[in-house]
């Protein structure tokens, strides 16, 4: 038996593959059920978010990495594993108790990963076993030690308060600005908390489900719009922030070019941070228009991580003693305590 990770993330790959290889969370299950059936694994777990995508699987007596390869290079429609990477056993392990620690992410040591590696292996709970079950909860364990014991997540970024950085570039300061959050998940309401912190003076959030769109509204004193009737309001707005779980985009050309045209060469700036891509590539070739995408972040994470970088040697420490206790037990399908959970 081995613990196998066979997946894609933004160290080896561009946005424009990473979208392309990304799960909405209902594709879970049955994407591991297929990958099952195929190559007979004993558990699997499916971890996508913006920047990885990522099959944490306990083989059986075949091997599973060229199954999962076959999958995502017909989603890809190229080969996938040119851009990809397989972990095994100590070295998998390792991989997730970086992932869940955020030290494998665009913004080392944010703090967002932590949530979306325990909501995977939530969703994937229907194909997890013991072996799983103990790798992820003491993943999260492991998590929690690195950003308790270091510095590793202070003064961190998230992908959304990264991406206002690049909106102050333009603007200077945000406060007095007028800003729209097209999506109401997660990160649609960390870019909200953001844009109210910098002092934007009138916040909408639109989204295909009112009532959601009104709950966050209502937590941050912004004001919910139906999805269909934001594109009008589009030419009021400074900023629009993009964070949907659309399978495709929703901010067109044609539906940004009449709201540029009333803009009197005012600019404005839209920051897509949804994987797959919310924005049509066309839309940043408008006038006064600038598009920035989670590639274009790459240049701003950079604040203060040095300082952060500084605790890598003590995480990592931390990390390879977690692995090695962890280690032993893998060779039963039984969850052995660890001293780690008692503390």
């Amino acid at each position: 038996m081995a613990i196998v990770v066979a997946g894609i993330s933004h160290n080896g790959a561009a946005l424009a593959v990473r979208e392309k290889v990304a799960f909405r969370a209902a594709e879970l299950l049955p994407i591991l059920s297929a990958i099952r059936d195929d190559c007979r694994f004993r558990e699997g777990v499916l971890l996508s978010t913006c920047n990885r995508t990522e099959f944490y699987i306990v083989e059986g007596e075949r091997d599973a990495a060229p199954v999962v390869w076959r999958t995502l290079t017909s989603r890809l429609g190229e080969e996938a594993s040119a851009y990809g990477y397989v972990r095994r056993d100590r070295d998998a392990i390792s991989h997730l108790f970086h992932v869940a620690s955020g030290l494998d992410s665009m913004v080392l040591g944010e703090a967002q990963i932590q949530g979306q590696v325990r909501d995977a292996w939530e969703a994937c709970r229907a194909e997890c076993g013991a072996v799983l079950n103990r790798l992820f909860q003491t993943s999260l364990l492991v998590a929690g030690r690195v950003r308790n014991e270091t510095s590793i997540g202070r003064g961190a970024a998230s992908v959304s308060s990264a991406a206002l950085q690049l909106a102050r570039q333009i603007f200077g300061s945000l406060a007095g600005r007028r800003a729209m959050v097209l999506g109401a998940g997660e990160m649609a309401e960390l870019a909200l908390e953001c844009l109210v912190n910098e002092g934007v003076r009138a916040a909408i959030v639109a989204n295909r489900t009112y009532e959601r769109a009104r709950e966050l509204a209502a937590r941050h004193g912004a004001v919910a719009m139906h999805y269909d009737e934001c594109w009008a309001s589009l030419h009021e707005v400074d900023v629009l922030l993009c964070s949907t779980a659309a399978p495709r985009p929703v901010v067109t050309l044609d539906r940004v070019r009449p709201a540029v045209a009333g803009r009197r060469d005012r600019p404005l700036c839209i920051l897509d941070i949804a994987v797959p891509r919310d924005v049509e590539p066309s839309v940043g070739a408008l006038d006064n228009v600038f598009l920035y995408d989670l590639d274009d972040l790459r240049a701003v994470v950079t604040t203060n991580v040095e300082r952060r970088r500084e605790e890598l040697p003590t995480a990592e420490q931390l990390i390879a003693g977690e692995v090695e206790r962890y280690w032993p037990g893998t060779g039963h399908c039984r969850c052995r305590p660890l001293s780690l959970w008692a503390r």
